[in-house]
């Protein structure tokens, strides 16, 4: 992987290409999909990755390790994986993670009292608050000064340097749509259950809610939605250098770029409900 762009990101163009020469385009998820995700489905719905000319298709994940190897392999083109996971894999050349705890099994063992804390994703907080209610205690890594980015879209550098229009496009379409899901969140979990269907409406819109909050920071409001800051990015490696050692250390900005980023697109003003 040499380069990897951020995950936020848009709508644009009609451009006139014919579903019958739309260029077939794998995106493996990070996970199963959810509210997180909607984003991507509702453009798929609306057909604004084929009036680009890119047949898109969504592949279940297995975490961001298994994305990131798949596309470091040239499994997929283009996946969804976490930034710290991907600078790691950049400088370490691990092919294995281990994990404290099955992700399905966090909740139970809290509820058991097994375990006594563990992580989450934040958007999946309302489902802790609402099976621990007052038990439950948490704290955000960032109130702690640990602030590191999150998911990005993350592309295989050879397919990349051959097709960067391809890459510019998916990444736009996909960055006018977090916009456009930020302001009117209801289309957009609804293509997302649909093509879905064991998921439950409320349950991903409650997480989406969550996952605007996250999007929501000075960067994204001010500079572009999904834009890398190179001081945090600088900041991400040197994190993941002196708790996980890189084994062959590299320059940042060559893991990275916002070049294909519309500057215009922006986070909208937000106003989630209380969910915890």
């Amino acid at each position: 992987m040499k380069i990897i762009a951020k995950a936020a990101l848009a709508t644009l163009v009609a451009l006139g290409a014919s579903q019958a020469s739309a260029q077939k385009l794998t995106f493996t998820l990070n996970w199963v999909a959810g509210g997180d995700h909607a984003p991507y489905f509702y453009a798929q719905k609306m057909g604004l990755y084929k009036q680009a000319g890119l047949d898109a298709d969504f592949e279940t994940g297995r975490g961001s390790a298994a994305s990131a190897q798949k596309v470091g392999a040239g499994q997929s083109q283009l996946g969804l994986s976490d930034m710290a996971g991907v600078l790691l894999f950049r400088g370490k050349g691990l092919d294995a993670v281990g994990v404290n705890i099955d992700a399905n099994a966090k909740l139970g063992a809290l509820k058991a009292k097994t375990v006594d804390a563990t992580t989450s994703f934040f958007n999946l907080h309302h489902v802790f608050a609402r099976e621990l209610g007052s038990d439950m205690g948490f704290l955000a890594w960032k109130d702690a000064g640990v602030n590191p980015y999150g998911n990005s879209i993350i592309a295989n550098g050879a397919w990349l340097k051959a097709n960067r229009d391809k890459a510019d496009k998916f990444v736009k379409i996909t960055q006018k749509a977090f916009a456009d899901c930020a302001k009117a969140p209801e289309p957009c979990i609804q293509a997302l259950v649909e093509a879905n269907g064991a998921l439950l409406y409320q349950n991903e819109l409650d997480n989406w809610h969550l996952v605007t909050i996250l999007m929501s920071d000075e960067t994204s409001r001010t500079v572009a939605l999904g834009w890398h800051d190179d001081k945090r990015m600088a900041d991400d490696y040197e994190l993941v250098d002196e708790y996980l050692k890189m084994e062959k250390p590299y320059d940042i900005k060559s893991a990275y770029t916002n070049d294909f980023l519309d500057k215009n697109v922006k986070m909208p003003p937000i106003n989630p409900p209380k969910l915890y």
